[in-house]
């Protein structure tokens, strides 16, 4: 199990190295200029060429990606006497690494928490940032997977229970429509029928976060429209793969066995055919619970909820590099995370699975 899980996460950290390298040359190799675009269009070239300087931006790009990695590994060298290393320049209020041993040249290899950089727009650190707006994200994204799971897999099971009936027939339209279109557009009719039109009846707002923005009080009922905006999609995949996934498991002769030596249908049900058939779904439960954290970008904005997914939008339009950077390490790590814990779990859901 130990030598699984090392190859696991050997396998992801090659997955987050790929990701951070790819988005880092697709930022670098468009079009734009993020010192400009900090200073305005008609700023002087000595006053952007002062801000790409302090950027690290007058590098070449293999220098630019070298420090990247640099200031994200946990051990590095910095040089804490150079007024142009900006690690130590903003680890003063954050205090000083654990130096290990010099290298030469006054540089030092220390051990230290990974550095996010400062955002381009605002200066302020990205890690705080992120501190300040994934919270919101994982709220929304956890309460969208809890009901797409539990609504998912109860619809799955009724469909299977009752194949070719007019509840399945139903429940396959709702799957279909749910799987046809994209999450900003239902966040657009839901947020307008049930936040504007209905307010009254349903004492929702179209418009709100998870903290009132006054007196920070908590307003869970805000919750309620994007949670279930962001879970339709999942929840009708989820309908879909436990339904064909527990038909296949009932066609099974052991399924037939526990049916002839008297056992009742629930706990034939539940007992031995929906543990087996929960493989697929719960590869899909993990993999759509990262995904979510990502594509809560395309809901939050209109349901103007202060989550991380809220915050790239606006650092992809302000092309605020570090912290769109930040931002996808934080999520790749999750997925990562997530299929770890699956791949461990499948030993535990189906005797038929074991890591030897």
């Amino acid at each position: 199990m130990l030598k699984f899980i090392a190859k696991r996460l050997m396998y992801g950290f090659l997955v987050l190295f790929g990701v951070l390298t790819v988005v880092f040359l697709m930022f670098n190799v468009m079009p734009g200029d993020p010192a400009r675009m900090q200073m305005g269009q008609h700023t002087d070239s000595a006053s952007v060429a002062i801000i790409r300087q302090d950027l690290g931006l007058d590098q070449p790009l293999p220098k630019q990606y070298l420090m990247f990695l640099n200031d994200l590994s946990f051990v590095s060298v910095h040089h804490p006497t150079d007024k142009k290393d900006r690690y130590y320049l903003d680890t003063v209020k954050y205090g000083q690494p654990l130096q290990l041993f010099s290298v030469g040249g006054g540089r030092e290899l220390v051990l230290k928490t990974p550095y996010l950089r400062r955002s381009y727009h605002d200066r302020r650190r990205v890690s705080d940032i992120i501190l300040e707006t994934l919270p919101e994200t994982i709220v929304l994204a956890f309460a969208a997977m809890l009901i797409a799971s539990i609504f998912g897999i109860a619809l799955g099971i009724v469909g299977a229970l009752h194949k070719n009936s007019w509840a399945d027939r139903g429940i396959a339209v709702f799957s279909t429509l749910g799987t046809a279109g994209p999450s900003f557009f239902y966040a657009l009719i839901i947020s307008w029928v049930f936040g504007y039109l209905l307010k009254e009846i349903t004492g929702l707002k179209n418009a709100g976060s998870l903290f009132d923005p006054v007196d920070e009080s908590l307003q869970l009922k805000n919750l309620i429209l994007p949670a279930i905006t962001l879970g339709i999609r999942p929840l009708a995949l989820i309908t879909q793969l436990t339904r064909s996934s527990l038909l296949e498991v009932l066609s099974h002769d052991y399924i037939r066995t526990a049916h002839a030596k008297g056992l009742s249908r629930v706990k034939v049900i539940f007992k031995h055919a929906l543990k087996n058939a929960m493989n697929p779904v719960v590869t899909s439960i993990s993999g759509w619970l990262a995904s979510l954290m990502a594509g809560a970008a395309l809901v939050e904005p209109i349901f103007d909820w202060k989550g991380i997914g809220n915050e790239v939008v606006q650092a992809l339009m302000n092309y605020d590099l570090p912290v769109v950077m930040g931002s996808t390490l934080v999520f790749s790590i999750m997925f990562v995370i997530l299929n770890l814990l699956v791949d461990i779990s499948y030993g535990f859901l189906d005797p038929r699975v074991r890591v030897s």
